[in-house]
């Protein structure tokens, strides 16, 4: 039986990655901090481990004796009080992680590691009709963003290392907290859009994730990275319109602010945070984010090398999702 070892697998995407791997009959390993909730790591099958990523040493001796076939790299933070715990967490955690596994594990085949497309920042925002391609220059203009640039060249440092990056767009789907914001506003009578210059989106339903993460483990060429997304490019208005649309199309109050007021607010947001302590969904990483005009990324080595297929267009994962709020009492 192969053995697999998920970290972040109490988060909204690791959590799908350890139902998949029970599904697939891998001997599945969750690994998980003491404070991390297991509501969807419910199922009698998954071994638990707890590791601290951010002490290499520990890290090792938790480690010790065991052997894994895969390891998928979920874990990192979104949002940070201080621009300084990005690189604690998805850049530190993630070449402690390699390293220990380089000295312990001598049979592991593959090491997916789940990056992100904010890695390349407005790498096209001059050329708005034009993909994100792997060859362009990555130019993150987040904490976040570079954070993980920096943790794929950790990772690519390693010699031998068999790792994979994966760069999804903006996953959404069920458990998902932040894009529900969104669901959870229109539902109470407002929308709320920023920027007026057009935007060109993109998404990917958190199980078009999970097929690519098991596609890599089998077809992927080890030190590569691949874009992924469901593949088509939506205007700013098409997620509103499609989670309207599912929530009885209720009437709707559409507030378009202008950037420079979302700069304003955004710095407001991270300095509150700062002195209560309490992270705010409105922040300069999310300002950057917000503003970025050009989200379209090239997804057809993934097509070709992988052999990955979107299942999931906007108007198909809405329904799915805004369908699990509703029966899960989040809507």
């Amino acid at each position: 039986m192969k053995k697999i070892l998920i970290t972040g697998a109490s988060g909204f995407i690791g959590s799908f990655i350890v139902e998949e791997a029970l599904k697939r009959g891998f001997e599945t390993w969750a690994a998980v901090r003491k404070s991390s909730s297991r509501k969807y790591l419910n199922d009698s099958r998954i071994h638990f481990i707890e590791l601290d990523l951010g002490n290499l040493d520990k890290l090792e001796k938790q480690l010790s004796g065991q052997q894994f076939d895969y390891v998928v790299h979920a874990a990192g933070v979104t949002k940070c009080l201080h621009s300084s715990d990005f690189f604690k967490v998805n850049t530190e955690g993630t070449a402690n992680l390699a390293l220990a596994l380089r000295r312990q594990n001598t049979g592991l085949r593959r090491f997916v590691y789940l990056s992100s497309l904010s890695v390349m920042g407005p790498a096209r925002e001059q050329e708005p009709h034009t993909e994100i391609t792997a060859a362009d220059k990555a130019c993150p203009d987040t904490a976040y963003g570079k954070s993980k640039l920096e943790s794929e060249q950790r990772l690519e440092a390693i010699k031998g290392f068999p790792f994979i990056v994966l760069r999804p767009t903006g996953v959404y789907g069920p458990r998902e907290k932040d894009y529900f914001m969104m669901a959870q506003s229109i539902s109470r009578h407002v929308d709320f859009a920023v920027g007026y210059r057009p935007q060109h989106l993109t998404f990917i339903y958190v199980m078009d994730v999970v097929q690519a993460v098991f596609l890599a483990l089998d077809h992927g060429t080890v030190g590569s990275r691949y874009f992924i997304s469901d593949g088509r490019v939506y205007s700013s208005r098409t997620f509103s319109d499609l989670i309207s649309n599912e929530l009885g199309n209720p009437w709707l109050l559409r507030i378009k602010a202008p950037l420079w007021l979302l700069r304003i607010i955004s710095f407001a947001g991270e300095w509150t945070a700062r002195i209560t302590g309490k992270i705010s969904a409105l922040n300069n990483d999310k300002y950057n984010i917000m503003k970025q005009r050009n989200w379209m990324c090239d997804i057809k080595p993934a097509e070709n090398e992988l052999g990955y297929k979107p299942q999931y267009d906007l108007k198909r994962g809405v329904a799915a999702t805004i369908k699990w709020y509703k029966d899960n009492g989040w809507l």
